[in-house]
């Protein structure tokens, strides 16, 4: 198949449903980790289409929302200091933080910039010279070799003016940290573009060791259903393991100098995710080469003690634990247009999602 709508045929959807419906036996539960198939099976209902035995759980797949409280802190900090631009990506100018936001402090003067793009951050450093620029940095594997290669580019150019503060994750430890935290689950649904860089090497020690089934999957409905079915006929078999449905875009090994860029640039760290607090070795830090890019290094700031807003549950819904609809909040006090939390802010937030496709 090579068109959108030969994935998007309903005829073929049902298909592999009743299939799905004609195998599972088992009660079982399945976890989703990228916000963009969080939307995919509400957006479509695909949900509505599985039998009672699965249970599909929405895990922290959002780069928005699994970024930590303390870091839109810090960012919003440097967004004060005099001659400061924070460049950014749109959905985090409006995640809340503790006292403030960067959408608030850019209402009350900060120069603030969305960009599209982490180069776009590096040309605004390049035409102010007299200013400096900060880019924080999101996301999980697929955004890292932006960065990297952003970062090289200004370490070559000699742009001194120019600083990453990186909040960039990497998937597999946290998989691991949810099941170790007691999260049941019988596999996940991968991320497609993340395993498109990675490969889906990455995921054999969730088969091998925690005995759980990985499918790697695309993003359009049938993708989907598809990799619910290879999940099942694995659980049903009782035999785990890592398999790719998204063939047309990953393979075994990923993509090898995407990788390379990020291994010359960073380097593994203990970070802070949102509702599960500190995981080792899930994180990404300018390594000592390029430590001159590193805010932290050149500005001081007073970050003000973290609280998370109250009565939000955004941290036991990026694990998994709740749903959007558990919260007291949801879709009254907290809207897309009124965020109280991470969740509601992103597209591939889960609670917005719940929102937009709730009817």
């Amino acid at each position: 198949m090579k068109y959108v709508d030969e994935y998007r045929d309903r005829e073929l959807i049902e298909t592999v449903s009743q299939e799905i419906k004609k195998i599972s036996k088992k009660n079982i539960s399945v976890m989703e980790v990228c916000g963009g198939h969080t939307m995919a099976i509400h957006r479509f209902a695909l949900n509505t289409m599985l039998p009672d035995t699965i249970r599909l759980l929405s895990g922290p797949g959002c780069p928005v929302c699994v970024s930590s409280q303390s870091f839109i802190d810090t960012a919003v900090e440097y967004s004060k200091i005099s001659g400061m631009i924070i460049a950014t990506y749109g959905d985090l100018i409006r995640v809340p933080g503790s006292h403030s936001s960067l959408e608030k402090e850019k209402s009350n003067g900060s120069d603030i910039r969305i960009i599209y793009s982490v180069l776009e951050g590096l040309e605004i450093a390049r035409a102010n010279p007299e200013r400096t620029v900060i880019f924080p940095g999101i996301g999980f594997e697929t955004t890292s070799p932006a960065t990297a290669a952003t970062v090289i580019k200004a370490k070559r150019e000699n742009i001194s003016n120019f600083f990453v503060l990186s909040a960039h994750k990497i998937m597999p430890p946290v998989m691991k940290a949810l099941v170790e935290d007691g999260v049941r689950l019988n596999g996940f649904i991968a991320p497609g573009h993340v395993s498109a860089i990675t490969g889906s090497v990455i995921y054999n020690d969730l088969a091998s060791r925690y005995g759980l089934s990985v499918v790697i999957s695309g993003f359009e409905p049938l993708d989907i259903m598809q990799s619910i079915l290879m999940l099942v006929r694995q659980i049903e078999a009782a035999h785990p393991q890592v398999e790719i449905q998204y063939k047309r875009v990953v393979n075994k090994e990923g993509n090898k100098i995407a990788q390379e860029l990020v291994n010359h640039v960073f380097r593994t760290c203990n970070d802070d995710w949102r509702g599960l607090g500190m995981i080792t070795s899930s994180g990404l830090s300018l390594c000592d080469e390029f430590a001159e890019f590193n805010p932290k290094r050149h500005f001081r700031i007073n970050v003000p003690e973290t609280i998370e807003p109250k009565g939000c549950i955004c941290g036991n819904i990026l694990r998994g634990m709740k749903t959007p609809p558990d919260c007291k909040n949801f879709a009254k006090e907290c809207t897309p247009m009124n965020p109280m939390g991470a969740c509601m802010v992103s597209s591939e937030g889960t609670c917005a999602t719940y929102y937009k496709y709730r009817n």
